[in-house]
């Protein structure tokens, strides 16, 4: 009886880590908004948002009625969105030579090679900005030939003059990006590339900044303390949460529970590389913990995660006696209707973000129910096992692990 109260959510905290996302968090809170309402409505649930009413940064608050019982949630964004902006705001010449340093960090490295090996479509993703950044740059070079032919023939300019029209060519595509997402997705893998899987010092210091939020929370009168971790913000997250754990500031006896939850996942993007010691560290130390509880969930639909794929073992740093994470399936194909199925199925980057959205015919994926609802998260997948096709195969060439100076990496 003593365990089932203490399984029970009266109040919780809730730390979203987006993603590499230049766009303001607000896009989030008009998402959880807009999606809670839709998911409440097909599965008979209350869910309300209103403003946020504690202090500091960004969020909401969510009064969520399920199964009888009243929850309290405050949602906090844990924002890095203006990191994100600096590492974008670069010229057209310096994206250029940024794909071509990231590539070979890839394929040097042989990352690249290793990944396909897991799935296919995260590595289609990445080489995606590389094939249309190229074609664009064929185009305007096509263009300034059959200009410079033009100007030759007519005017016996120099044929070299056609290539002036090759800068306003790529700063129109620039100014597309926001349809093509080629510049947006180069930006994102060399970002992690940049330092070959090491994490940036500003990134390192914004990742010292979630510690203290989610430290302070788990010292307040809550129940549970959930952290959200969404494509790239899932890596961040378990970094974060070994800080925290290893700077004894984890979970108290008769306090809050920790629970942490990653969405869509693009670990070995940055796992695989050889100078991610960090991070291979973090998530050989997290995934043995007893005091947490490690939620993994993508989708075989969605093209730009490694779906199914346990970030731990395809790393290669699973130790003995691996507790966590559960990983199992969204389920897209089968949890979306299939008129909705045919809908979204050929929208890649949406579909990167369903786990945030409702779903028309769910199962035992809400994500409305599992940050607003009445159970912690270890409750209420407490007995579920992992999806059956999950992949556990170690695929990376580096296993080195290194705990981040001063921490132990005792348990």
């Amino acid at each position: 009886m003593a365990q089932q109260q203490a399984d029970k959510v009266r109040r919780r905290r809730v730390f979203y880590i987006p993603g590499y996302d230049p766009i303001h968090p607000r896009r989030y809170r008009e998402l959880y908004r807009k999606e809670g309402a839709e998911q409440a409505r097909i599965c008979g649930y209350d869910l309300t948002l209103t403003p946020q009413r504690r202090k500091g940064p960004y969020g909401w608050h969510v009064a969520a009625r399920m199964g009888g019982q009243d929850t309290e949630t405050d949602f906090e964004v844990l924002v890095w969105s203006d990191i994100v902006r600096r590492s974008m705001d670069q010229g057209i010449i310096a994206s250029y030579v940024q794909m071509l340093r990231t590539a070979w960090v890839y394929i040097s490295s042989g990352a690249l090679f290793r990944l396909g090996g897991l799935r296919k479509g995260p590595v289609i993703a990445a080489l995606y900005p590389v094939v249309f950044l190229i074609g664009q740059l064929v185009i305007a070079l096509l263009a300034a030939w059959a200009v410079g032919a033009l100007l030759s023939y007519l005017h016996s300019f120099a044929g070299w003059a056609g290539l002036l029209v090759v800068p306003p060519i790529l700063m129109w595509f620039r100014r597309m990006d926001n349809r093509l997402f080629a510049y947006y997705l180069m930006h994102d893998y060399a970002y992690s590339a940049q330092h070959r899987g090491a994490n940036p010092p500003a990134l390192e210091a914004r990742m010292a900044e979630f510690t203290e939020r989610i430290a302070e929370a788990l010292r307040t009168d809550v129940d549970e303390v959930l952290i959200v971790g969404h494509s790239s913000g899932a890596h961040l997250a378990v970094s974060v949460l070994s800080d925290l754990i290893r700077a004894g500031q984890g979970p108290a006896k008769g306090g809050p529970a920790l629970s942490l939850l990653t969405l869509g996942h693009v670990v070995p993007m940055v796992s695989f590389l050889p100078r991610a010691e960090r991070l291979r560290a973090d998530l050989r130390f997290l995934c043995t913990r007893c005091d947490i509880a490690w939620l993994d969930v993508s989708a075989p639909g969605d093209g730009c995660a490694f779906a199914l794929c346990d970030p731990v073992a395809v790393t290669g740093v699973a130790p003995e006696g691996q507790k966590w994470p559960l990983v199992f399936s969204a389920a897209f194909s089968e949890t979306l209707s299939p008129a909705r199925w045919k809908q979204l199925r050929r929208r890649f980057f949406r579909l990167h973000f369903q786990y945030l959205c409702a779903f028309d015919r769910p199962r035992d994926y809400d994500y409305f129910q599992i940050t607003g609802g009445p159970l912690t998260l270890g409750a209420r997948y407490a007995g579920r096992p992992a999806s059956p096709s999950c992949i556990r195969r170690a695929a990376s060439g580096y296993r080195s692990v290194r705990a981040p100076a001063g921490h132990a990496q005792g348990r």
